[in-house]
């Protein structure tokens, strides 16, 4: 059985998240979504809330697995015996960071290999940064992320949907 991992903060989950694992569970028998948290980091929304959103979000898709971690990558995927872990990248910024990331998970467990799979052109702009900001702004999110998220976001950053709708 062939088992990855995509790790990532999903804060907040996008579209482009949600087409990488889906493309990822048509080739793979299984895939894990590990919601990274890093109590080092600013979260928009809180570990258990990615978690929960995440869930709901792949809930439709029997061979997706989501769980939370809060340790090194690796020794998750060595946990569930997972070998290849799987990257979204959308531009060169990316790939640089991710490609670091990847030599130090291979310096700690060289039996994983990273793959890097490119965002489709339509997530391309995609950054959560640039989303948590139109929201901030009123702006239509709609595109970028799934409802539940949109609604979460607007919530959280206290922006009411009839404010976004103003044109």
């Amino acid at each position: 059985m062939l088992r990855v991992i995509m790790p990532g903060s999903f804060d907040p989950p996008t579209h482009g998240h949600l087409n990488l694992v889906e493309r990822a569970r048509k080739i793979y028998d299984e895939v894990y979504v590990v919601v990274a948290h890093n109590n080092q980091k600013y979260y928009t929304f809180e570990a258990e809330e990615r978690l929960e959103m995440m869930k709901t979000l792949t809930a439709e898709w029997a061979n997706v697995h989501v769980h939370l971690w809060e340790r090194m990558i690796v020794e998750f995927a060595q946990q569930v015996d997972a070998r290849i872990m799987i990257r979204g990248v959308r531009a060169l910024s990316d790939f640089s960071y991710e490609f670091e990331l990847s030599m130090l998970n291979k310096g700690l467990d060289p039996e994983i290999e990273t793959l890097f799979m490119p965002t489709d052109a339509r997530y391309f702009v995609l950054r959560s940064s640039a989303i948590k900001e139109l929201v901030r702004l009123g702006g239509d999110v709609s595109a970028m992320v799934p409802s539940i998220v949109e609604a979460r976001l607007r919530e959280r950053i206290g922006i009411s949907s009839s404010v976004a709708n103003r044109g």
